[in-house]
Parts: structure tokens; C-alpha cells; sequence
């Protein structure tokens, strides 16, 4: 089996970015049962439409049902299993084990099972277990070793092997977090985090030293730091894309991306960027370093390599290891504009925006084989063809250039307009 590149699909336009840029499975999720509840996600309204995507491309669809479920959410999955009998899934996530049986009875004793990360698989004996269960595949918790994944894949040759390799790390194991429910009443566990950890926190000295978020007054979380507000509890991004052969030599059978809940843009160039580096695995083409541009590029934190190497100093360019939280927020060079439309007459094409642009700025068309065309003499035009200084969201609108672009290309800017 080649190595799978797996992209995040947190809505339609999402998955299909993911499947046009270059991933050869995505994961994405039913609004009731995945961990991401606050993704757009997919209901069905949605069937048709993915069903023609997975025809037109025969790449696999996984559906995440890795919630952990009380005894209403379980009801309502037995409810609408008929419905998700329909979808064109060609696997499950899932880290409850009372929903084996329950899948194996609605949707037949072959279904195809993944382990999810939240149950927190980062051992061989454990994993050997799952695989006796029947499950496929298992996605090793982010706390899992190089070293250890290697170990897991000898004593579990016919078990495939799932790792995160880039985006969002949880400061908790595995995303096992109460801190949301705690500060927030809303339960990470659930699909519902506030993401409590990236919050601005202040150290104060009530009796003992403790943390108090900026927004929620004489709530405090005992803890020794620094004076002033923290983001103690954020841990940097992941980021693993230099060290892709490694994981393969290690025995990982397909490389997870997250982010379903990022944006449309992230998908699209994080999943090239993966793309072209594990194709150079194959071909030796240096080319993919320039892709690999983007990823500092997108909206992100301090990147890291997380716990594959350890807790130690591990790599210049990706600083130190998850146990090193970032005083960082996000930081950004670029800003996603839109897609390039339909094709109008020659050189005009119809804008769909999600920000503004301007003439006289420098813009850029990207593709999935198209690393970047820059642009700074392009016409902008309203609905009746009529020169205007700018196009904004929301708007019939236009663009006039002499460059070779093709409706769906990606237009995008830097965040310092030129």
C-alpha cells in the first residue's frame, strides 16, 4: 500500500480543495456525531454532491463519528443510521467501542472501522487489541513516539497506522480536555471546545498564584508563572512536512492533516504543499521546498515537531518539541480573496470574493500545479462590465488579465497590500 495523504473536509467547497489539491483520501463529518461540531460539516443536502465527487474522483471518503457519546446522542445515531447507510463512506472514525456492534449490525460485518485519536492508542499491545476487535486501521494518539510507532508497526504488520502530521496540537492527551467545560461549559469532548487553552490569561496572587483569563473575572486556575497575562496552555502548531521519510520508515500508512475547521485556503495549500513532498519522496524533485513556502505563509502558530522526536530541542527550523508552549499567536503573510469564476469572454472571468481587492495591488493565482502567477495589472469590472477601483464579497463582479489562469484558481494577496 503508497503512503495516503489525508486531507480535513469541513465543508463541500472544502472537500473538494482537498480532492483537487492533491489528497488522496479526506475526512469529514455528519453534523451530529464528529468532534468538530462547529464546522459547517455535512448533512443531506449535501449526499448528492458528494457522491458525485467520489464518483468523479474514486478517492475514499472516512466519516468522523468520534464524538463520545451519551445515551441521546446514541439514540440519534441509531435513528439515522438508514440515512448514513446511504453515504458513500468508505470508513468509519470512531473511538466509542459500544458503536462496533452497533455499525457492524446497521451497516454489515465488513464495514471498514479507524480508531480514532481520542482513544488515545499509542502502544502495541493496545493496538494489537483494536486490530482483534476489527479495526482496520488505528490513528495513534499525537503523544506517540517515533520510535514507538516503529515498534507498533512490527508487532502489527497488518494494521494500518494513522498519524497527524500537521495543524492544531492539544495541550491535553490526545484532546482529552475539561478545561472548556470547565472555564466555558463547553465540553471539547463533545465537538464543542472553546479552545480555552489559546486564551490570554493574567497571573494574580489571590491567596495562591493563579491564572485568570482576561474575559472571565475571579475565575482562577492555580498555576506558577510569569506576572502578566500567558498563553501558557497553547501549544505550538505541528508541523512535519521535513520529515515525512521518517514517519514512512517508521511504518506510517497515511499522513493526517487537520483542520477542518480552518479555512478553505489552508486546505488547499497545506494539502499541496504534503502532496508534492511526499511525491518527491518517489521522484527526488526538489521543487516541492517552494510549496513548502506556504505553510508559513497560512494563517498558523509556532510550528513544532510535536512528540515524534521527543520533548527536546529537535529542529532549528521547526523549534522545539509540544512540551515548549508558544507565547505566539497566529501569524499570517497572506490573505485568501476568492476563486477565479467562469470564464466570460477571453481574459474575463467572473470573481467569486471572500475579501476585497483592488487594482493597482499585486495579487496572485495559485493551482494545484501552479505555484504562483502574480498580477499587478489586472482590471477589476462591475455587473455591467463598467472599470471600478475595487470588488468586495458579495458582488457581481469581474476581472480582466492577460494571464493564463483557468476558472477555480485561488486568488490571494499578501496581508502588507503592495
Amino acid at each position: 500500500m503508497s503512503v495516503e495523504l489525508l486531507s480535513p473536509a469541513g465543508n463541500l467547497e472544502k472537500l473538494r480543495l482537498a480532492l483537487a489539491y492533491g489528497a488522496d483520501a479526506a475526512y469529514l463529518g455528519l453534523s451530529d456525531f464528529s468532534l468538530r461540531s462547529n464546522a459547517k460539516n455535512f448533512t443531506a443536502d449535501d449526499l448528492t454532491q458528494v457522491r458525485n465527487l467520489k464518483a468523479e474522483t474514486g478517492k475514499r471518503l472516512y466519516c468522523t463519528m468520534n464524538m463520545l457519546f451519551d445515551e441521546a446522542n446514541l439514540a440519534l445515531l441509531k435513528e439515522q443510521l438508514p440515512l448514513i447507510k446511504t453515504w458513500p463512506f468508505d470508513a468509519f472514525i470512531i473511538s466509542d467501542i459500544g458503536l462496533v456492534p452497533i455499525l457492524r449490525d446497521a451497516l454489515g460485518s465488513s464495514v471498514e472501522l479507524h480508531l480514532s485519536t481520542q482513544a488515545s492508542c499509542t502502544n502495541s499491545s493496545s493496538a494489537s487489541m483494536y486490530h482483534k476487535l476489527g479495526f482496520r486501521r488505528v490513528i495513534l494518539g499525537r503523544e506517540t513516539p517515533l520510535d514507538d510507532i516503529k515498534r507498533i508497526k512490527d508487532a502489527n504488520p497488518d494494521l494500518e497506522l494513522e498519524v497527524f502530521v500537521h495543524g492544531a496540537m492539544c495541550m491535553a492527551y490526545s484532546g482529552r480536555c475539561l478545561l472548556s467545560s470547565h472555564l466555558a461549559g463547553r465540553s471539547a469532548n463533545h465537538g464543542d471546545c472553546s479552545h480555552t487553552c489559546r486564551w490570554n490569561y493574567q497571573l494574580l496572587r489571590s491567596g495562591e498564584l493563579a491564572l485568570e483569563e482576561e474575559q472571565r473575572k475571579g475565575v482562577y486556575y492555580p498555576v506558577i508563572e510569569e506576572d502578566g497575562y500567558t498563553t501558557i496552555l497553547s501549544s505550538k502548531d505541528l508541523c512535519m512536512i521535513d520529515h515525512l521519510k521518517e514517519l514512512v520508515d517508521a511504518g506510517v500508512d497515511s499522513l493526517k492533516i487537520e483542520g477542518r475547521m480552518k479555512s478553505s485556503y489552508y486546505v488547499a495549500v497545506v494539502t499541496r504543499a504534503y502532496r508534492k513532498a511526499l511525491d518527491a519522496l518517489k521522484t527526488g524533485d526538489e521543487r516541492w521546498k517552494m510549496f513548502r513556502q506556504d505553510l508559513f505563509d497560512i494563517s498558523h502558530r509556532e510550528y513544532s515537531t510535536g512528540f515524534f522526536f521527543g520533548h527536546g530541542p529537535v529542529d532549528p527550523t521547526m523549534g522545539q518539541g509540544i512540551d515548549k508552549s508558544t507565547e505566539q499567536g497566529y501569524l499570517r503573510d497572506y490573505l485568501f480573496c476568492g476563486f477565479i469564476g467562469e470564464q466570460v469572454e477571453p481574459g474575463v472571468f467572473a470573481l467569486e470574493l471572500k475579501n476585497q481587492i483592488r487594482t493597482g495591488m499585486t495579487i496572485e493565482y495559485i493551482a494545484s500545479d501552479v505555484y504562483r502567477i502574480e498580477d499587478d495589472a489586472f482590471c477589476l469590472l462591475d455587473e455591467n462590465f463598467q472599470s471600478i477601483d475595487q470588488a468586495d464579497h458579495g458582488k457581481m463582479q469581474y476581472l480582466k488579465t492577460d494571464k493564463a489562469i483557468e476558472k477555480g484558481y485561488i486568488i490571494r494577496r499578501e496581508t502588507v497590500v503592495k
